[in-house]
C-alpha cells in the first residue's frame, strides 16, 4: 500500500515542501531514498522504537520510503513524525483523514515524545503558501509557528496525540498568537540604558550619530574606560524593529535554532558579541550542515567585536564584503546559500598592546613601533568601512561620584527616530536604501555634497591625513547624518568638521602622539 505524508526541508532560509511516500510490499527490507543526511536516515530507528513503545507494530514488510523531490538535500530530524504516520497508515494500523491537507514536522523520542525542530517559522510560512490547512509541530515550537496567520497550527507533545487528531478520535484547538500585540508589548522593553553611563558625553554623541545613520563604529581606549558598557546599550537607542524586520530576524534565528524558549517573535534588535576566538565559518555561516553565522544572527541589529585586534586577521577580512553588500553568499561543493546580514558593526580596542597609551593615570610601556604593529593587525580596507572612529578615556573617580545620571536612552532614541524618519522620506524612491550608511556614490553627490567652504575643509583634511577615497565617502555620509540630527537640509561646515573628527585612526601621527587628544 502507498501512503503520502508531507513535511518540509529547510536549506538556509529557503523551505521546500517534501512529500514522504511510504510503500509496503512483501519482504523484510527497509529502503530510504531522497538524499537524506545521517539524522534523516537514523530516523528509521527512532521511529521503530517509538511505534513499539506506544503499542504499535513496526511492520514486518518490505518498506520503501521516498522523499520527493529526490534531488534535494534533506537534513535534520524533523522528518521522524511524518515518516511514522506514513508507516502506520501504510500498514493499516491507523486510518487517517485528510493527510493531504496537513503538514507534519517533529523529531521523535524513543517513547514517542515530540522534540523541537529548527525552522518552525519559515516552515509554517511555506505550509501556508502551498495551501495546507493545518500544521502540526512539537509543543516547544508552536508559538513560533503560530505567528503565521491563515493556517491552523497545532502543538503536540506526543505521537499519540497526533494520531488521535488525524484519525478524528480527539479534537484539538489550534494555537493562536496575537502577533501585533506581542510585538508591540515587547518592542520597547530593555534592561540597559544610557542613563547608567556617567560622563563620556563625546562618545555618547558618536554613538547617537552612528545609530541615527546606521553607521559602523569603533571605540579606542584603555581598559576600564567603558567601551563594552557603551556598546551593549546601543540597541536601546536604535529605532524599534518594524513588524517586517521582526519576522525576517525571527526566521533567521528560527533556522539557526536560536529562538528563546516560549518566544514567538524577536521584537528587539539583536546584539551579538562573538568571542575573538571565533572561526570564519561561525562568523559568516556555512558548515557541514549549513547554518547562519553571527553576522546573519545580527541582521537588523548590532554585531559587536570586543578587542578587535585579538581576532584572527583572516577572520576579520571576511567581514569586508558583507559590510558592503549586506548579504553573504556561502558557496560550497554541495550547496550555495544566501543569508541577509544588514547589521551595524561596532568594535572596541585598546590603543596599544599594554592598553595604556595616552592614559593619564597609567604609564604606557609600548614603543611607537609596537603600537604601529598592533594597529596594523586591522587592515586599512576594513578600517575604511568603519564610518566613525572615536576615542574614549576613563572617567576619573571624582567625576563619576559627582556626575548626575546620564541622559536616558529614550530621549536619545527620540532624536534618532526623527533623523531616521527624515532619511526614510529622502530615500523613499530608492529600493533597499533606508539610512545614510547605505547611500551609493551617486546619492552622496545628490544629498551630501557640501558647499565651497565645506569642500575646502574636506580637501585639507584629505591631504593632511592621507585619507582614502572610501574615507571621503564615509565622512560625507556621517556629515549628512549629523545634519539630519540638526534638522538641516544642507551639510554645513560644522557638520563636516564633526564628521572629520570621527576619522582619528586615519591620522598618520597616531603612534607618535603623546596622548589621545
Amino acid at each position: 500500500m502507498l501512503v503520502k505524508t508531507y513535511c518540509a526541508a529547510v536549506n538556509g532560509l529557503d523551505v521546500t515542501t517534501v512529500t514522504i511516500e511510504v510503500s509496503l510490499t512483501k519482504g523484510v527490507m527497509f529502503r530510504m531514498t531522497g538524499l537524506g543526511d545521517t539524522a534523516v536516515r537514523e530516523g528509521r530507528d527512532r521511529m521503530a522504537a517509538a511505534l513499539v513503545n506506544n503499542g504499535y507494530l513496526f511492520p514486518n514488510a518490505d518498506i520503501t520510503v521516498n522523499m520527493a523531490p529526490a534531488d534535494l538535500r534533506k537534513e535534520g530530524s524533523g522528518f521522524d513524525l511524518p515518516l511514522a504516520i506514513g508507516v502506520l497508515a501504510a500498514s493499516k494500523q491507523i486510518e487517517p483523514v485528510g493527510l493531504d491537507r496537513i503538514m507534519l514536522v517533529g523529531e521523535l523520542g524513543l517513547d514517542g515524545a515530540l522534540q523541537p525542530v529548527k525552522g518552525a517559522l519559515p516552515i509554517a510560512m511555506r505550509a501556508k503558501a502551498d495551501g495546507f490547512v493545518a500544521l502540526v509541530v512539537p509543543q516547544q515550537n508552536v508559538r513560533e509557528a503560530a505567528v503565521v496567520e491563515g493556517i491552523r497550527v497545532y502543538g503536540m507533545s506526543q505521537m499519540k496525540e497526533v494520531i488521535s487528531m488525524i484519525t478524528g478520535q480527539e479534537r484539538f484547538q489550534p494555537v493562536s498568537v496575537d502577533t501585533r500585540k506581542e510585538f508591540y508589548d515587547q518592542q520597547y522593553s530593555t534592561e540597559l540604558d544610557y542613563a547608567d553611563v556617567r560622563g563620556q558625553q563625546q562618545v555618547k554623541r558618536a554613538l547617537e550619530v552612528a545609530a541615527a545613520g546606521g553607521h559602523n563604529l569603533i571605540m579606542v581606549g584603555p581598559p576600564g574606560s567603558g567601551k563594552s558598557m557603551m556598546a551593549k546599550r546601543l540597541p536601546s537607542i536604535l529605532p524599534p524593529l518594524t513588524l517586517a524586520e521582526s519576522l525576517e530576524t525571527t526566521q533567521i534565528h528560527s533556522v539557526a535554532g536560536k529562538m528563546p524558549r516560549g518566544l514567538s517573535l524577536i521584537a528587539q534588535r539583536p546584539f551579538r558579541a562573538p568571542h575573538h576566538t571565533i572561526s570564519e565559518v561561525a562568523l559568516v555561516g556555512g558548515g557541514l550542515n549549513p547554518q547562519p553565522g553571527e553576522i546573519s544572527l545580527a541582521h537588523n541589529g548590532v554585531l559587536f567585536a570586543d578587542e578587535l585586534p585579538e581576532f584572527s586577521k583572516t577572520t576579520l577580512e571576511v567581514l569586508r564584503q558583507p559590510l558592503e553588500d549586506r548579504r553573504i553568499t556561502i558557496s560550497r561543493n554541495k550547496y550555495t546559500l544566501e543569508f541577509p546580514c544588514s547589521f551595524m558593526f561596532v568594535a572596541s580596542m585598546n590603543p596599544c598592546p599594554c592598553g595604556y597609551y595616552g592614559d593619564p593615570t597609567h604609564h604606557c610601556v609600548c614603543s611607537p613601533g609596537q603600537i604601529q604593529r598592533y594597529m596594523n593587525k586591522i587592515s586599512g580596507p576594513l578600517l575604511d568601512r568603519i564610518d566613525i572612529q572615536c576615542e574614549i578615556m576613563p572617567v576619573p573617580f571624582e567625576d563619576i561620584s559627582k556626575a548626575a545620571p546620564g541622559e536616558p536612552s529614550s530621549a536619545i532614541r527620540e532624536r534618532v527616530i526623527k533623523a531616521r524618519a527624515i532619511q526614510a522620506e529622502r530615500f523613499r524612491p530608492y529600493e533597499g536604501i533606508h539610512c545614510n550608511a547605505q547611500m551609493t556614490e551617486r546619492m552622496i553627490h545628490l544629498f551630501a555634497e557640501p558647499d565651497a567652504n565645506g569642500m575646502n575643509i574636506l580637501r585639507t583634511a584629505m591631504d593632511r591625513f592621507s585619507l582614502s577615497a572610501r574615507a571621503y565617502s564615509r565622512i560625507l555620509k556621517v556629515a549628512r547624518t549629523i545634519a539630519d540630527l540638526d534638522g538641516s537640509e544642507r551639510v554645513e561646515v560644522h557638520h563636516l568638521a564633526e564628521a572629520i573628527g570621527y576619522r582619528m585612526l586615519d591620522r598618520g601621527d597616531w603612534a607618535e602622539r603623546g596622548s589621545l587628544s
